[in-house]
């Protein structure tokens, strides 16, 4: 293939300007403008910058006679060459919209273009949409016609960017302009359509250019093979190196290269080895590319003493091995796990003055971690950063990472960190998680918290271009550690980090809930439960138990009932301890209402303790006149087999003056046949008596009769004077009656039951 320079001369043609000034007056601005319209740094001799005088005379230090004294700063630094042409039009058509005023601008700038100018606006264009509308913009316009640089140039940039349907179209167009096609063209299509894996393409235009008659030379040949060969068509490769043959076209060394490399690449050892013999019957000797594709060959075949053999041929033919050589030597041997070989040769190629680079240290670092020389890694590594030698794979770090952690040298894991740093290698979460991890299991906590500290400083977590994660087993123990020791924030601000990552870890949550509650933060805690709610993520009993023990401490009762209640809506039943301290809370607070909702949750859960308090609350809601809802809660605990003690209440509301109370309680235990003692029953009829509500008492004392109930009561022939007074003669007389034992009472028997009261 032909050489193409990087970059071509500019031929300036002279030609007048009517904007810019004519100054003949002042040499540099001539010498200046010249340098502007030219795309070449070449100085011209031709300008004489003037004399330069060598003793300066000293300014004047009092000037006289209104003479002012100016001072001409000297510029200091490089001067700035002028921008080139080339690279004007390239900055335009990058920064600008393809349009017609860019065209216009670009007219204006150039008014004359030749095939030079063309060929070095393609070669620094940034974009290969840029570069295909220039060349054709160009051309329409009749700016330029074309010539074979300038077709080659646009057919490499599109090859280059896979445009390849526009590049076969201005291959095939080159002779409607008057250009002939030449066989490095057609050679460069092939190659691009090899590219991009399109195989059947390539073979295509190699076809193609026997039919429009253009030459095809041992060039075609070995780019065809290449491009087939990459892609393991290894019979269709053997198929055309006998076409080649027959056509009279000898192979080239650099052939036997390409076929050998194909043949190892689709594992076809026997005839790799067969094109091997027949290379050196040709008469063709191996140079250096050819021994390191047949050592490279046989280490895929784990034939290391073949490769040896071949090795110590080469250097017993005065063909000195490259560090390509040496390299693929120790991939060998540490892919055969002869680690030691491996470093044998990395010191015998350095006693030959051969520098390794960066494929030697990836492929001998991961062979020491397996044969655990850590030693030897570890001092290998020091060695790259010295020289400054990035590996060719990252991943070859968390390894060394891994294994030093797991070899227990925590100061070399650290240092490979910090190698990573120094080589400009972008570090992940994964690899300060290894970090944390160890340190955390070493207990080493004061290291971890500060790598911790530059993973949120730098927000490593939140980069989008990383793929190696921080794994539970590493952020749990940290934050564990971090609630456990009164820093909460900081390890929930971390585990946000993570959050946005879309980790959602049960134990990392709890272990914030817990934090935040030990600490008596218990709204964070609180926050916190209510973002797992959202998310569907478990919570534990002993989280529920620490926040609402933080908001009981806090003296905030309610809040504490509200995360009982998410305690419970979460399926963990609280214990007797805790629905007491709760109740207990709420009681003293005055939230009677509010305690006895939980104690209704308590019996409905089958806790059947903490009766005592049960009945500080029934009589608290009794004497606040919370009656309905506390004869529900006590026929709640009776279906559940639990029965207040209904004498206290019933003496405590008489001697509080609460008869209403008192009443409907003494009618609730009458009609569902509770044991009530006489004293009480007594009492009850002695406080309506009293509070002068007769036809209450009568009411009573009727129903107990009718249950055969006694009639002992000694305040009876004042019930029925006060009945008389009252106006109530049927009731008194019927009171009167019943007593004597002469009628019953005429009150409805509907829904009567048979139970006494007992005296």
């Amino acid at each position: 293939m032909a050489y193409i320079s990087v970059s071509k001369p500019y031929q300036w043609t002279p030609r007048l300007f009517p904007n810019i000034p004519r100054t003949t007056s002042n040499p540099s601005t001539t010498f200046n403008l010249l340098r502007f319209f030219t795309s070449t740094d070449d100085s011209i001799s031709s300008v004489d910058p003037g004399p330069v005088a060598s003793d300066p005379q000293p300014e004047n230090p009092n000037p006289r006679n209104g003479d002012a004294t100016v001072t001409q700063r000297i510029p200091r630094g490089k001067h700035r060459n002028p921008e080139k042409i080339e690279d004007i039009i390239c900055r335009m058509m990058e920064t600008r919209a393809w349009t017609t005023r860019l065209q216009n601008s670009i007219r204006a700038l150039v008014p004359v273009f030749d095939n030079s100018l063309v060929w070095n606006v393609l070669h620094g264009a940034k974009n290969s949409e840029h570069a295909l509308q220039f060349f054709r913009w160009v051309e329409r316009a009749g700016l330029v016609q074309h010539n074979r640089d300038t077709h080659l140039k646009m057919i490499e940039i599109l090859g280059r960017a896979s445009k390849l349907n526009h590049a076969r179209c201005i291959l095939f167009d080159m002779p409607k302009k008057g250009v002939e096609w030449d066989e490095d063209l057609f050679v460069l299509l092939i190659e691009s359509y090899g590219k991009a894996g399109i195989v059947q393409e390539s073979v295509k235009i190699f076809q193609k250019m026997k039919e429009l008659g253009v030459k095809r030379s041992v060039e075609s040949y070995d780019a065809l093979f290449k491009v087939i060969l990459r892609r393991g068509r290894y019979m269709m490769a053997k198929r055309y190196f006998n076409a080649m043959l027959n056509e009279g076209i000898a192979p080239t060394r650099h052939t036997y290269n390409l076929m050998i490399w194909g043949f190892f690449l689709s594992l076809r050892l026997e005839t790799a080895k067969r094109f091997y013999e027949e290379m050196k019957s040709r008469g063709i000797s191996p140079d250096v590319v050819t021994y390191n594709t047949m050592i490279n060959g046989y280490n895929r075949f784990k034939m290391m003493e073949e490769a040896e053999k071949l090795f110590t041929e080469m250097k017993g033919r005065n063909i000195a091995p490259t560090v390509i050589s040496y390299t693929t030597m120790v991939k060998g041997y540490v892919s055969v796990g002869r680690v030691d070989d491996g470093l044998r040769l990395l010191d015998e190629m350095k006693s030959y003055g051969i520098k390794p680079n960066a494929v030697t240290y990836t492929t001998l670092l991961p062979g020491l971690c397996d044969a655990e020389k850590m030693c030897e890694a570890r001092s290998m590594l020091k060695e790259m950063v010295e020289k400054h030698i990035a590996p060719k794979d990252n991943s070859i770090f968390m390894k060394l990472l891994t294994c030093q952690c797991k070899s227990g040298d925590l100061d070399a894991a650290s240092d490979v960190l910090k190698a990573m740093i120094r080589l400009s290698i972008p570090t992940e979460a994964g690899h300060y998680g290894v970090l944390i991890e160890n340190f955390c299991k070493a207990e080493v906590y004061d290291r971890a918290i500060h790598l911790l500290d530059k993973l949120m400083e730098k927000e490593i977590i939140l980069r989008p271009q990383g793929s190696l994660e921080i794994e539970p087993n590493a952020y749990n123990p940290m934050i564990q550690y971090l609630c456990n020791h009164g820093l909460t924030g900081k390890a929930e601000t971390f585990f946000r980090q993570l959050m946005k990552k879309g980790v959602l870890d049960s134990v990392a949550f709890n272990n914030l809930l817990c934090g935040h509650s030990r600490e008596g933060n218990p709204e964070s805690a609180f926050e916190i439960l209510k973002i797992m709610g959202r998310r569907g993520v478990s919570r534990d009993a002993e989280s529920y138990k620490l926040l609402i023990k933080s908001y009981l401490n806090r003296g905030e009762p309610a809040d504490a009932k509200t995360a009982l209640d998410s305690m419970i809506e979460a399926g963990y039943l609280p214990d007797s301890s805790l629905f007491r301290s709760v109740m207990e809370s709420l009681f003293e607070d005055g939230r009677v209402q509010t305690a006895s909702r939980v104690m209704k949750s308590m019996v409905e859960k089958g806790v059947k303790e903490n009766m005592g308090l049960v009945a500080k609350v029934l009589e608290a809601l009794l004497l606040r006149g919370h009656v309905e809802e506390a004869l529900g809660r006590i026929d709640l605990f009776m279906h559940n087999g639990c029965s207040p003690d209904f004498d206290s209440l019933l003496s405590v509301l008489c001697e509080k003056g609460k008869t209403i109370a008192a009443l409907k309680l003494f009618d609730f235990a009458l009609e569902r046949d509770c044991t009530v003692d006489f004293s009480s029953y007594e009492k009850v009829l002695d406080a309506l008596l009293s509070a002068g509500k007769t036809l209450n008492a009568y009411s009573i004392l009727c129903k107990i009769m009718e249950k055969g109930g006694s009639t002992d009561w000694s305040s009876c022939e004042d019930l029925i004077r006060s009945l008389n007074q009252e106006g109530n003669t049927k009731q008194a007389d019927i009171l009167s009656r019943m007593i004597k034992g002469g009628e019953k009472s005429h009150v409805s028997k509907k829904g009567k039951k048979h139970a006494t009261v007992a005296a």
